[in-house]
Parts: C-alpha cells; structure tokens; sequence
C-alpha cells in the first residue's frame, strides 16, 4: 500500500455485504411469533472485529457503509463501538460518507473505502484510498489503490487494516501492546 495515501488516511468505511460477511444472508422466521416475523442472521470474522479496534486504536475513525438495512450489522457495530452506520439510506452510500465525513472534518482525501460491488463505485471514485477485497467485481477492482487477496468475510478487513497501519508505520506499536499482556475488545 502507498505509504502517502495510508498516512493521509483518517476515516474509513466499510461495506458489509461481501466485505465485512462473505455476501451470504440468512433469513427464517421466527416460529414463536404468530406472524412469522423474519429473523436475519450475518456471520463476521473475529479477525475483522480485533482489526476494526486496531484502526479505532490508531486513532482512525471507522464506519459501516451498506446499502441494505440489518439488526444484525447494527448489533455487530454496537458491540464494535461503531458510531458512524448508515444501513439502507435513500439517499445511497456517497450521501451518507459525505454527511460521516462533515461530522469529523474530514475531507474525501482522508477518507479510505473497502468495497466489492457496484454500489461502492461512487463512494470509490471520490475517497483519497479506495480499496477491494479479491472477490470485488471488476470494475471496483479497476478502480482500487489497494486490492487484497481474503474474500470478503474471512478476514478481508483484517487484511486491509494491517496493510494500512503498517504502511502508516503503527502496526508493530499495536501488536507490542499485545506482547505486552494489553487487550483491547475485539
């Protein structure tokens, strides 16, 4: 990753559907319920979840950018300490990382975004890193500074986060903290 793009980096979002879970959605209903209410689950990677705290550690703000609606992301982004979500705007995803960006004074160029799908090209064509994980189509792998080799969902943002803090030269301060019996919540 190039190092000048890392360290202008001050805020990154993350898709949820193929990157932060391997694209799978899982819905049943509820038997209990006399309507059936549907009931969606997601399934992330722990790897992801310690690499989010890295960043946030770094002192990076980071954020949940998807455009379908979930409880299970919100759960996930709570657990997290994700303050920035926007799931399922009508406004799209580049309306939404434009209000993020306002809130914390960052501008585009500080902004970094690991996408797979169509949906993220608008948001991909205007942040200072756009990134991709390996299962990205090819028209965001196209237009991506940094593309990974984890699929989304097996550790894909884990990959990317240690290529960002490396290239920003925070990597090894975060895992000393570990070496040192140091914990933070993953």
């Amino acid at each position: 990753m190039d190092r000048r793009l890392a360290e202008s980096v001050r805020f990154v979002s993350l898709d949820v559907d193929g990157v932060l879970t391997d694209g799978s959605i899982w819905v049943g209903a509820d038997s209990d319920s006399p309507l059936g209410a549907a009931r969606e689950l997601r399934r992330f990677h722990a790897l992801d979840g310690l690499a989010i705290r890295m960043m946030q550690r770094a002192g990076l703000v980071v954020a949940f950018l998807s455009g379908k609606r979930s409880s299970a992301v919100r759960l996930r982004a709570r657990e997290l300490d994700i303050a920035e979500v926007s799931l399922g705007s009508g406004k799209g995803k580049l309306s939404a990382l434009r209000g993020m960006l306002a809130r914390h004074g960052c501008t585009w160029d500080q902004a970094a975004h690991l996408g797979d799908d169509l949906t993220d090209l608008a948001v991909m064509e205007r942040v200072g890193l756009p990134a991709a994980v390996v299962g990205a189509v090819p028209e965001v792998r196209a237009g991506a500074a940094w593309v990974g080799t984890v699929p989304g969902g097996e550790g894909a943002v884990r990959e990317f986060a240690e290529a960002l803090l490396v290239a920003r030269g925070e990597w090894e301060g975060l895992v000393t903290e570990f070496r040192e019996g140091g914990r933070f919540g993953g």
